[in-house]
Parts: C-alpha cells; sequence; structure tokens
C-alpha cells in the first residue's frame, strides 16, 4: 500500500486538505500541519505522527527560526514516515517537506489554493518549478500555470 503524506500550514489551507480525508483510508496516511491548540484534536480521528512549529512570515523577527526548525523536523518526518507521495495545499510550511520528497525522489502533488483566482501564491510559484503533478482550483489559474491540471473546486 502507497504511502502518502499530507501536509499544509493551519488554517484556510488545512480546511482544503482536510477536503481529501476520504482518500485517507484508501492509503497508508499520514497528516501534518502545524501545532495549534484546534489542531491538537485531529490526532484523534486521523493519523497525526506530530506536527510542525506554528510561525507566519508576519512574525519577521521569529518567522527565520522557525523556518529552520520546522526544516529539520520535517526532515525527521520525512525519515520516520518516507512517504511514496506528498500532497500539500501550501503555504510554507510544506515547503521544507517537498523539497526533501524531490531530494528523496518522492512525488509531490501540489494543489492551488482556491483563495486566489487570478494571481501566483509565493508558495504555488516555488512548487511550480518541481511539483510532479500541479492542480488548480479555478480554470483562470492556467493562464499564471499553463502545465497545470485544472481539477475543480475541492470543496
Amino acid at each position: 500500500m502507497k504511502k502518502v503524506l499530507f501536509i499544509s500550514s493551519t488554517g484556510g489551507h488545512l480546511n482544503e486538505l482536510l477536503q481529501l480525508s476520504p482518500l485517507f483510508d484508501k492509503y497508508e496516511s499520514y497528516l501534518i500541519t502545524e501545532k495549534t491548540k484546534s489542531n491538537i484534536k485531529l490526532t484523534e480521528k486521523y493519523n497525526v505522527p506530530g506536527f510542525l512549529l506554528y510561525g507566519t512570515k508576519d512574525h519577521i523577527i521569529s518567522y527565520p527560526f522557525k523556518l529552520l526548525a520546522n526544516c529539520f523536523i520535517s526532515l525527521y518526518y520525512m525519515l520516520k514516515i518516507m512517504p511514496d507521495v506528498v500532497v500539500t495545499t501550501g503555504a510554507h510550511t510544506c515547503g521544507p517537506m517537498c523539497c526533501l520528497a524531490k531530494i528523496f525522489r518522492k512525488k509531490i502533488i501540489y494543489i492551488e489554493t482556491f483563495a486566489n483566482q487570478s494571481t501566483k501564491t509565493a508558495t504555488g510559484r516555488l512548487l511550480y518549478t518541481f511539483a510532479d503533478v500541479f492542480i488548480v482550483q479555478w480554470e483562470e489559474m492556467l493562464k499564471e500555470y499553463p502545465n497545470a491540471i485544472y481539477g475543480g473546486w475541492i470543496y
């Protein structure tokens, strides 16, 4: 059975990723997101091996340190799980894991956020260059990402 790691930052990206939860039973699935009070309860329902540190780019002083820490945490989970596929809806916390997936020659499926109908996200710009499958939820986004797959809304 294929191992699939589902990863995203918290909030809307996680909400979008959880729309894919019917797929979790079809694979040996793992869910990783940022550690927040509301996300702790995810361990009751999903296979959550652990959490990444919460931090947004808005926290200018602490963000670089949290990003660096998340790189090491991601490496730990990559080595522990060694998934065949990484599926993500973004944002910043998925970057280190996707880079590691590429280094370890694992498949990456990126789903550009529903929130952006006509502009690229920073994560989308980065992962478009090396994701194995790049999916957009708005047909208009094919202008921005011509090699993407239009998948429609996941809601």
